[in-house]
């Protein structure tokens, strides 16, 4: 039987934080662990064409020159439609935090 009151739970890459996303990441190749404060009245770009947001922000750590690069798009209400992390892994806060 179906359930149709059950949530899908897709995994979120973002948490949310006052007026900011917060992103945290690790490098492919060093493994170094980022943590990123996407402010909303400036970090996210208005996205005319699509309508919503969008982000494309560069990362580069201090132990390689590896370049890891954020691309992600939101609707108007903040809910993530696209998310692109390039040479990056996304991790959860509690990965972040024991270091």
């Amino acid at each position: 039987m179906f359930n149709f009151f059950k949530k899908n739970k897709t995994k979120k890459n973002f948490y949310r934080e006052k007026d900011a996303l917060i992103l945290y990441f690790k490098c492919n190749k060093c493994d170094e662990k980022f943590i990123s404060h996407l402010r909303l009245s400036y970090d996210l770009l208005r996205d005319y064409e699509n309508g919503g947001f969008k982000i494309e922000k560069e990362y580069i750590g201090s132990n390689c020159n590896n370049k890891i690069q954020l691309k992600a798009t939101f609707k108007e209400n903040l809910k993530e439609t696209s998310f692109e992390l390039i040479n990056g892994t996304v991790i959860t806060k509690e990965e972040w935090k024991n270091e």
